[in-house]
């Protein structure tokens, strides 16, 4: 149950109207001061979990920008293991010989095995900071390459004891559809007698033959066929660079995933769905500094700091709220027990076989108490 705040509601009126107590509601929404709500931020109500909920799979990508983990971050893991299937460690770049540029995992490896929580070996066609084409066709090209890459798939997936080899290739263009589909098939072939699945992140589609180079490189219907999941990248409608909106509105949401079920099993197809949203700087003109990221907790720290009311654009499902700093006007969308509800209801309605969440740097307790609540989450 979900309770918007009121302006004069107080968190102890709000427990007593739920037969509830306001310890209970501070722990359950991780409330930094319990004494200061905002007008128009969701508390989630806690509920008891139906015994006959779903069983899914979770998973949550792990991104960092130093040479370990940090600290808080595997206090995350820690936290969030038990409604976790997998965790991702982002991710290492696969060179044009097939070799990869390795990382450290800190103690990721070993928080993730504390808590049941299997771990991927995460493979991106990234050069010199950006997704690359050249990159990723030189490799389709190479027999050599491709038998070294998977070499080393095994040799470190045995190292880490992952379960699973992750594909987010992007960016490839028409011209390496079927080289893609080829490759991938080699990889599953490569991969599966060491007990290891292949699952594949693929752009947020809605058509076979939607236009763009983001999109072209993907057949749905194959990979669906060589993979053993897939990652629908349903975000990023709002992103850093573009103009100011929610980063995942249900709508778009929706009719990418019920094309992908269209062409792929349900029971194959994780929902992406992000942990962060953004605060933009108006007039929003192209070419501005980009967006600052920010997770939900700290928009609602903003909200409460800037004395600005939270609103909910009931089409997009999802919260927004506008504030002054510095003489210039700020919007700011993320994401709060309502928008994730109704993704996590589209879950449930289309059958998926989980979510896949990125990522995990950022705090959004609500999420982790009403997917709980709503399903069971599958170990393996």
């Amino acid at each position: 149950m979900i309770h918007v705040v009121k302006s004069g509601e107080s968190l102890y009126s709000i427990a007593k109207r739920y037969n509830t107590n306001a310890a209970t509601l501070a722990a359950v929404n991780e409330l930094p001061d319990p004494d200061v709500l905002v007008v128009g931020q969701a508390l989630y109500i806690p509920q008891t979990p139906d015994p006959n909920r779903r069983t899914i799979e979770t998973n949550a990508y792990v991104e960092w920008y130093t040479a370990e983990p940090p600290a808080s971050l595997l206090q995350e893991i820690r936290k969030r293991g038990p409604e976790l299937t997998y965790i991702m460690p982002f991710a290492y770049e696969v060179k044009r010989d097939g070799s990869l540029v390795t990382f450290d995992w800190g103690g990721i490896g070993d928080a993730a095995a504390r808590q049941d929580v299997a771990t991927a070996i995460v493979i991106v066609n990234i050069e010199e900071g950006g997704f690359s084409d050249t990159l990723a066709e030189a490799l389709f090209n190479s027999q050599a390459a491709q038998d070294k890459m998977i070499s080393d798939i095994v040799r470190l997936a045995k190292e880490k004891g992952s379960k699973d080899v992750h594909v987010d290739f992007e960016y490839l263009g028409k011209e390496n559809r079927e080289k893609y589909t080829a490759f991938l098939q080699k990889l599953k072939n490569g991969i599966s007698p060491h007990g290891l699945t292949l699952s594949v992140a693929l752009p947020p589609k809605t058509s076979a033959e939607q236009p763009g180079k983001w999109y072209e490189g993907h057949d749905y219907a194959a990979i669906g066929k060589i993979a053993d999941f897939v990652v629908v990248m349903t975000y990023e409608w709002g992103y850093s660079g573009g103009p100011p909106m929610a980063v995942s509105p249900i709508g778009p949401v929706r009719d990418v995933l019920e094309f992908a079920v269209s062409v792929i099993p349900a029971n194959k197809v994780h929902m992406g769905q992000n942990l962060y949203g953004y605060d933009w700087t108006l007039p929003f003109k192209q070419g501005n500094p980009p967006a600052r990221t920010l997770s939900p907790q700290a928009a609602i720290a903003l909200a409460r700091e800037r004395n600005a009311a939270i609103q909910y654009d009931e089409k997009a499902q999802a919260p927004f709220f506008n504030y002054w700093k510095d003489g210039k006007e700020h919007v700011v969308w993320f994401e709060d027990a309502r928008s994730i509800k109704a993704k996590l209801d589209l879950l449930k309605q289309l059958g998926l076989r989980g979510i896949s969440y990125w990522h995990l740097a950022f705090p959004f307790p609500q999420n982790w108490r009403i997917l709980s609540e709503m399903f069971h989450v599958k170990k393996l």
